[in-house]
């Protein structure tokens, strides 16, 4: 395990050294969730275009997936682990590039970030893989989503692949859940009818 952080504090050291003044803020705008509002409401248009009556069950396995997603990653993850984040770690001060000073929270492991935008790009893929191929270019936006969180010194890249990883897995349950629920509900209608 030791060689394992130690590969992985190169790497983040690696990656976090390339950077440029005039991408700065724009990296730190990337990685605020109010930035990519609009973005969000042009998925919920879109959900609802396409499954209209049906939505609200998609809606809201999505909100107890971000919900578990980053409950797992936060609460759970975060202080068990204890793993400070790069931008926290003493041993690192005076090598890596911040923006703006800014440190993010105390511990880093796994990525709430990476979690819930995997999360969303893969259970939004399953929904719409069969009908359009471009929804694939969400994972394009979660990738992106994530570097920023090296680049900002905030995150190794093992916090991201891991919580990538449980994006993927939670986001894979949820669409279990909801296939699994949209049969219960197509059930309970055609009893009732």
């Amino acid at each position: 395990m030791d060689q394992l952080r130690e590969w992985d504090k190169q790497l983040f050291i690696f990656l976090n050294s390339y950077h440029a003044d005039w991408l700065d803020p724009v990296m730190y705008q990337f990685t605020k969730t109010w930035f990519w509002l609009p973005f969000y409401i042009l998925l919920l248009i879109f959900i609802i275009k396409n499954y209209k009556k049906e939505s609200w069950m998609i809606l809201l396995v999505i909100a107890l997936m971000i919900t578990l997603s980053n409950e797992l990653t936060s609460t759970v993850m975060k202080p068990y682990f204890s793993r400070l984040r790069p931008s926290q770690d003493p041993s690192l001060e005076g090598i890596i590039h911040l923006v703006d000073g800014a440190k993010g929270g105390l511990y880093g492991f796994a990525s709430s970030h990476a979690s819930n935008t995997f999360a969303t790009a893969t259970f939004l893929w399953l929904l719409f893989r069969k009908r359009y191929s471009w929804i694939a270019g969400l994972f394009v936006w979660a990738i992106v989503m994530t570097y920023t969180r090296i680049y900002l010194g905030f995150h190794y890249p093992g916090d991201i692949l891991v919580g990538g990883a449980i994006g993927i897995f939670t986001a894979w349950a949820s669409f279990k859940f909801y296939e699994w629920l949209r049969v219960k509900m197509e059930k309970r209608q055609s009893h009732s009818v």
